[in-house]
Order: C-alpha cells, then sequence, then structure tokens
C-alpha cells in the first residue's frame, strides 16, 4: 500500500504545476500516523470554545489513540452547546467506531463530572479517571491535573460559582472574547495552577511508576522533567492558538494549531491583549520539546 502511495506521489509531482506539488507536500507533512494523541480544555458549552477547530484538527491527523483529557465540558448544562460544539461530539462518536479501530478515551475533569454515564452513551466513550498505557517499553499516565490542585477541590461550591460568572461573562464580552481568555489566564498565574500541578502529577507517576505522565487542567503547553519523569500538559482550546500533544517512535510533542480561516479575526482581537503571534498560512507547528 504504501509503495503504491509513493509510486503516485512521483507521478503526481512529476507532471503536476507548482502549487498542485505544494498541496502534494502538505498532504505528505500531514500523513504521519502517531500512536496516540492528546487535547484536552475544550469547555463545550462556553463561548471561548474553540470546538470547530478542534474537529478540525482531528480529521486532519492519524492516530491510533484519542486521549480526550479532561474538561471537554464547561458545565452540564448541555443548552449551551452550540451546533460547532455537537458537531464535535459528532466526530468523536464516529471515530470511537470499533471499525476504525481507533482506541479512544475519555479522562475525566472537574468539569467533566457527573456526566461520566451520560458520555459513555452519548459518544460511545469510556470514561476513566486516569488512564495507562504502554508504548515502546515506557509507560504512560494519563490524568486531567486537578487532583493536584486543592482549590477546586476542597472549595467545590466557590469553584462552581466561578465557572458560572466566567460564563455569564462570556455573554457580555465583546465579540473576539478577548477579555475572557485573558481573566482564563490570569486565574491560571495567580493560583499557581502550572507548578502546583506539575509537582503534584510527577509524585502521582513516581508512585504509579510511570515514565511520562500527561495532564491538563492548568491550560498552559508545558513540558518539564524531574526525578525520571517527563510531565506535558496539553494546554487548551479556549485560548489562541490551541495547543494538543501527539506521541509515536520520534517521542513526545506540543503542537500549537494555527489555520487560517474565519476565526482569524477572533485571534487577532485574542493577540491584542494577550500579545500572541498573527495567524497565518495552513498549519504551522511549534515544538516546545522533544524526547526520543
Amino acid at each position: 500500500m504504501l509503495i503504491a502511495e509513493v509510486t503516485t506521489a512521483l507521478f503526481f509531482v512529476q507532471f503536476s504545476s507548482p502549487r498542485n506539488i505544494a498541496l502534494l507536500e502538505l498532504r505528505v507533512m500531514s500523513s504521519a500516523v502517531y500512536d496516540t494523541l492528546i487535547l484536552s480544555d475544550l469547555h463545550l458549552g462556553s463561548e471561548i470554545s474553540r470546538a470547530e477547530q478542534a474537529t478540525r484538527m482531528l480529521r486532519e491527523n492519524r492516530f491510533r489513540r484519542l486521549i480526550l483529557l479532561g474538561d471537554i465540558f464547561s458545565d452540564l448544562n448541555f443548552g449551551r452547546l452550540t451546533k460547532p460544539h455537537w458537531k464535535f461530539l459528532g466526530y468523536i462518536r464516529k471515530l470511537s467506531n470499533p471499525k476504525r479501530g481507533i482506541e479512544v478515551v475519555w479522562v475525566e475533569g472537574n468539569h467533566d463530572r457527573g456526566l461520566s454515564n451520560v458520555m459513555s452513551h452519548l459518544v460511545g466513550v469510556k470514561v476513566y479517571e486516569e488512564y495507562e498505557w504502554e508504548f515502546e517499553g515506557r509507560r504512560h499516565l494519563a490524568i486531567h491535573g486537578h487532583q493536584f490542585d486543592r482549590f477546586p477541590v476542597n472549595n467545590l461550591l466557590l469553584s462552581a460559582a466561578g465557572t458560572f460568572l466566567h460564563l455569564q461573562l462570556q455573554k457580555l464580552d465583546f465579540k473576539g472574547k478577548a477579555f475572557s481568555r485573558f481573566l482564563d489566564r490570569l486565574n491560571a498565574r495567580w493560583l499557581r495552577l502550572s507548578t502546583k500541578v506539575a509537582a503534584g502529577a510527577i509524585a502521582h507517576a513516581r508512585l504509579r511508576h510511570a515514565d511520562r505522565v500527561f495532564c491538563g487542567h492548568t491550560h498552559q503547553a508545558t513540558f518539564t522533567e524531574r526525578d525520571g519523569v517527563a510531565y506535558y500538559n496539553s494546554g487548551s482550546w479556549t485560548d489562541f492558538p490551541p495547543t494538543y500533544l501527539t506521541i509515536d517512535s520520534d517521542g513526545v510533542r506540543i503542537h500549537e494549531y494555527r489555520k487560517a480561516d474565519k476565526d482569524q479575526e477572533l485571534a487577532q482581537a485574542d493577540s491584542n491583549v494577550a500579545e500572541t503571534a498573527d495567524e497565518s498560512g495552513f498549519l504551522e507547528e511549534a515544538d516546545y520539546e522533544s524526547v526520543g
């Protein structure tokens, strides 16, 4: 099969225009088959969720395992779900079809609580509190990360109230929702979520004898290594640029998803507040770290 594809590609290059060759190169770049793809913190039901981009990203990649690493929903109110949100869920259900041969795993986040039984039936995906698997001799552990952030654990009512207020603020925010995203980043930094979650996850991974541990929750994509454990955070799909993780024989990579589309105006509004890079090109990936 691979030989046939290569032969076709060579014939295509020999007799095609430069534009078609560029399209072929784009297709070849996105044809890698990952062992695992991880995304988290999509917050469906929130007006700052980038569900449409997340669905497109999944369609553009090939993988054997998909891990939804928590906080896929913003709260239990399905009435907030928009058409792009339902399309994302529909695509997850399609991926979970056994005929596709893709393992789809849902790891519960603090915003997903109470949805486990519903989601199992709705999209045909089993929900876990944490998930372990082995790949190329390494033990991997996926856990959302709120377990290592004591504030929402110890203050359930206050945390729920904060989520409600943030959702209401998004309705009053301007089109780009830049202020809402700015508050989200400010909240993470004020609570020092990244440091606390990383430290807790690494300690937990050592107890479970895991070589790599993957979390979400902080909305900040990052990598660090300590005490023989590699820690990765998958970031979020509420800010720009959204991020996701891939795992294959070359190691673990953190990708930024940048796609020129109708969200470009919203991304520009974000950049005015967050000083992020402007959106351009078809698909750009930034390597935060690569571990062989």
